[in-house]
């Protein structure tokens, strides 16, 4: 602390230092001149859309002083002041993101994909290692989905827990720190009304985990006032019953005024303090906050807000506030805090400027190309000038991008394609290195391009002793469950009824007795924080299995699923991952809440997770070390009916890998090919025996793994022998079987060996009812395969194969 530290009032319990208020005061006056400069951007045409955080500023600023390296900030896009407070954002970069530069070393978050305001910070180094987390200050890259980062605040808390109290992961130091790291959750106070919000309360409240979760109450909920969005109007009121008393765990909630600069910093040291130590949960209710440009640059607040409350937002703005008490405490004069606003001001136009400059120089070059190539056809074709100075015209304003240069220059190759102009030549190779630079930009990092990734896990194959022992599905993947917690301390298995009856289906019986809680246990009835456990928990170094406990209730959680987990690596151009296994079971299981099998959902929800649907629990621990061995989340279907299948019990049964996108022929044929997966497999194998009564020898294929799908070719090569094609599952019409006609037709240009008209047989439209007749006259089974495999085997050839 320097000589000139000054009383920061006169009831403080603290001592601040006099420059580090100046400082404080000149970083919130220039994170609202970027606020202000960006929704004029907006309104200028120089971005989509703008969403700032004015009006928050004071409260952030109070948070950076107690958020350490090692910490995770999980918020949403409104944190810009708090992130620049703590070095992981300069204006410059804003204003990158704000106008979409689409490269990495400009909007370092995500390279262009993001909208403004959404911040990361790598957790992985160009080779996909993992960095220290522990010396970094880390920022989850924001979701825009109301809420959505809520549900991964419970995970990235829980995993302190567990580095805390698991002596296993003391070695694991890059990750923690013995637990001593906090989540700071940040969201708006309209968002709190959503379900994801309460259920994340109610699971830290339980857990007792170092979470602390800011709400920024500014009144409105886009036009909607509190009253109308919360009970009481004041989510700290309505949330009282969480409190923690002497007696019995809750949360600490606080409530601060989101303008009083003293009282923010005291408050946020309370909860750190109880939060790091004891790891208690806290909920900061910051109220009386202001949002002096409204909700967003797609709307005015005038439109909503009386002419009082207009007024009264001005008077209590934060940092006029914040100016007011610095002038009353005389820690600075006017003319003092003059200055800094004005060189605040410069700040942001020069950062603006350096953005805006670097990023007309990114789309200039390949604009200015393209009309150097129109000069050049003015040239030799005189007679297409009209046309040429047309296209000409359209991207010599000043709002040309590179879509309208890509643009142009197609129609150029097609208008001058009947001149054999040399132009062509050089059109196309700006083309292919559009495509090319476009395909790094806007496409790469979905799924590991790493050494981590499980697509580059060798095969290891099953091996069995000469009389191997023979086991219930469960039983086998039981065994493998308990040699995978031996194994790895990293992983552990939470769900409802994982931990003391070992699942429902006891693939985990005895294992939390063995291993203990913290590597095997139950969670209450709430599948989005189940998610969001393992999400944020794999954030940090671990490998959580997940569960789901049937396939049909993944719907609760499927937005932190799809907004959150699946597409993390490629919203921060593979930065950030986490390696998150889902469990859960379906096929065949009866009724319209149990059927099992809403495939199409997730395979067109989840890109960027692998989607696996293995057959039995040989080829699911097979699958599961695969996984384990790389970086990339994935979904696991168990097959439900095969629990109580006997199958052999392999001696490396942890070793053992089975490769992703992969198929296995099951049985070889000529005739026909029948493609599918999962507990279909059985029935398709039945269907294929009784096939072979009437002569008809078909080649069945499982596809083990959706997402990878068939990276071999197995299934084309199959269809080059038999010419024929059957795609079955349980899933509706036009669902997984239409994807994978799709991938085997069209991707990989199997029509050209179609003799016959490719089929699916699938389910029906609705949802199975319940019962062994409603699943058998819903769902397909053998003798819908038969009757198709005929039907195609007789067109093929009648006289062989009489009408039945």
């Amino acid at each position: 602390m320097s000589d000139n530290a000054t009383k920061a009032s006169l009831n403080t319990e603290f001592i601040i230092d006099t420059e580090e208020i100046l400082a404080d005061y000149r970083l919130a006056i220039e994170s609202r001149e970027v606020s202000l400069m960006g929704r004029k951007d907006v309104f200028m045409g120089r971005a989509k859309f703008g969403i700032f955080g004015d009006g928050k500023e004071v409260a952030q600023i109070a948070l950076s002083k107690v958020f350490r390296k090692g910490d995770f900030r999980s918020g949403y896009y409104r944190d810009q002041t708090m992130v620049a407070a703590l070095g992981g954002l300069t204006w410059t970069q804003l204003f990158s993101q704000l106008y979409a530069h689409a490269d990495i070393n400009y909007d370092i978050f995500s390279g262009g994909r993001s909208m403004n305001a959404h911040y990361g910070n790598a957790w992985v180094d160009k080779d996909g290692n993992w960095l220290n987390q522990t010396e970094l200050y880390n920022h989850v890259m924001d979701v825009s989905s109301t809420a959505g980062q809520i549900p991964r605040s419970v995970g990235l808390a829980f995993a302190s827990k567990l580095y805390r109290q698991n002596p296993q992961l003391k070695s694991f130091d890059k990750f923690s720190i013995n637990g001593n790291e906090v989540c700071f959750s940040t969201i708006g106070d309209a968002s709190t009304s959503q379900g994801m919000f309460f259920e994340a309360i109610n699971a830290a409240g339980v857990l007792q985990v170092p979470v602390i979760f800011s709400v920024w109450d500014d009144g409105y909920g886009i036009s909607v006032p509190t009253e109308f969005q919360t009970t009481k109007g004041s989510i700290s009121e309505a949330l009282a019953g969480f409190q923690r008393t002497p007696n019995k765990p809750g949360l600490e909630i606080i409530k601060v005024e989101g303008w009083n600069y003293v009282e923010l910093i005291k408050a946020y040291q309370k909860a750190a303090r109880l939060s790091r130590d004891e790891h208690i949960p806290c909920l900061v209710h910051v109220y009386d906050i202001t949002q002096p440009q409204g909700h967003s640059a797609s709307g005015s607040h005038e439109r909503y807000k009386s002419k009082e409350r207009l007024k009264w937002e001005d008077e209590m703005d934060c940092n006029v506030q914040f100016r007011k008490w610095i002038i009353e405490e005389k820690i600075a004069d006017a003319g003092t805090l003059d200055e800094i606003e004005e060189e605040a001001k410069e700040t942001a136009k020069k950062a603006r400027h350096e953005a805006w400059e670097a990023y007309k120089a990114f789309i200039n070059k390949d604009v200015y190309e393209v009309v150097a190539y129109i000069d050049e056809a003015l040239k030799l074709h005189p007679k297409r000038k009209v046309s040429l100075l047309r296209y000409k015209k359209e991207l010599k304003g000043s709002a040309a991008i590179r879509k309208d240069a890509t643009k142009v220059a197609k129609k150029l190759v097609r208008e001058l394609a009947k001149e054999k102009s040399p132009v062509i030549k050089k059109l196309k190779a700006f083309l292919a290195k559009i495509e090319k630079d476009t395909e790094l930009q806007y496409h790469k990092h979905l799924y590991s391009e790493f050494d981590n990734s499980p697509l580059k896990v060798k095969e290891v194959k099953a091996a069995f002793a000469d009389k191997p022992e023979i086991l219930s599905g469960y039983q086998i993947i039981n065994k493998y469950f308990d040699q995978l917690l031996d194994k790895d301390p990293r992983v552990f298995a939470i769900g409802e009824d994982v931990g003391q009856i070992g699942d429902v289906n006891q693939g985990f019986a005895g294992l939390q007795a063995k291993h203990g809680k913290l590597k095997v246990d139950d969670t209450g009835i709430r599948e989005a924080t189940i998610i969001g456990q393992g999400i944020g928990a794999a954030m940090r170094g671990l490998k959580p299995i997940v569960e789901v406990q049937y396939f049909d209730y993944i719907y609760y959680c499927l937005a932190s699923l799809t907004d959150d987990l699946a597409c993390l690596r490629y919203r921060t151009f593979g930065q950030q991952q986490a390696p998150l296994i889902v469990r859960t079971r379906g096929h065949r299981l009866e009724g319209i809440w149990h059927s099992g099998s809403p495939m199409a959902v997730m395979i067109h929800s989840l890109r960027g997770m692998h989607i696996i649907c293995p057959r039995n629990f040989v080829q699911a621990a097979g699958l599961y070390n695969t996984l384990l061995n790389g970086e990339d989340p994935a979904l696991m279907i168990e097959p439900l009916n095969s629990y109580r299948l006997k199958e052999k019990l392999p001696t490396n049964l942890s070793e053992m890998t089975v490769p992703l996108g992969q198929p296995e022929i099951l049985k070889e044929g000529s005739d026909i090919t029948i493609v599918t997966y999962g507990s279909m497999c059985n029935i398709v194998m039945a269907a294929a025996s009784e096939l072979a009564e009437y002569g008809i020898n078909a080649e069945v294929i499982d596809v083990q793994t959706l997402l990878p799908f068939d990276l071999s070719g197995t299934i084309l090569k199959s269809l080059k022998t038999t010419n024929r094609i059957i795609f079955a599952d349980e899933d509706m019409p036009g669902g997984a079987t239409a994807f994978m006609m799709q991938q085997v037709l069209d991707e990989q240009e199997g029509y050209h060996f179609l003799d016959s008209k490719p089929v699916t047989v699938t389910a029906k439209e609705h949802r199975p009812p319940y019962g062994s007749d409603g699943d058998y006259f819903s769902k397909p089974n053998a003798d819908d395969i038969v009757d198709a495999a005929y039907q195609i085997m007789r067109e093929a050839k009648p006289t062989k194969y009489p009408d039945l």
